[in-house]
């Protein structure tokens, strides 16, 4: 067997970074990622945008994501027995934005939403979403790893999906 010449050659990658929480933040701005609003009810709604969530299992069907525990949510998540997951739409950059901004009162108007199953807040206007039993909260790190489990949802929502990619909310493109 012969090797041809372009196979034998060797590309030199760029220069290697030292492993560092900037170097992890500048790999995953590369990464486009659907976006989706997590929830949850405590003493009153709480609620972040998040790009890690994850199917981890479909029998039983379990979702993940990760959440800071510096986060303002996460108090209310850490007691949380069920949670929302929200998948959004191109059509909610601004309802990303809200609920991704700290301090902002996130379901405030112009967000609309309603009490969904277990008395999880629904966001209305999604492409998809889910309720969820809290079944892990894994540390990691300055965060946790939640893993839960779907009992309720509805996936009929209209439009195409929102994505994150370097620092920017995005459309897909044909």
């Amino acid at each position: 067997m012969t090797v041809s010449p372009e196979l034998r050659t060797v590309q030199t990658i760029g220069a290697t970074h030292s492993a560092s929480p900037d170097l992890l933040r500048s790999v995953f701005r590369r990464h486009a990622a659907g976006v989706a609003v997590i929830t949850a009810h405590g003493e009153r709604p709480v609620g972040f945008t998040a790009t890690s969530l994850n199917s981890v299992a479909a029998d039983p069907p379990l979702i993940s994501f990760g959440v800071g525990t510096g986060s303002s949510s996460w108090p209310v998540l850490a007691e949380a027995e069920h949670i929302g997951v929200h998948v959004l739409g191109e059509h909610q950059e601004d309802l990303a934005a809200t609920f991704a901004r700290s301090g902002a009162d996130r379901f405030a108007e112009p967000t609309r939403w309603s009490r969904g199953p277990e008395g999880v807040p629904v966001l209305d206007g999604v492409l998809a979403w889910l309720v969820c039993r809290v079944v892990a909260r894994v540390p990691a790190g300055d965060h946790r790893i939640v893993i839960a489990q779907a009992v309720a949802g509805d996936p009929d929502g209209a439009g195409r999906p929102l994505l994150y990619h370097h620092g920017r909310f995005n459309a897909l493109r044909d």
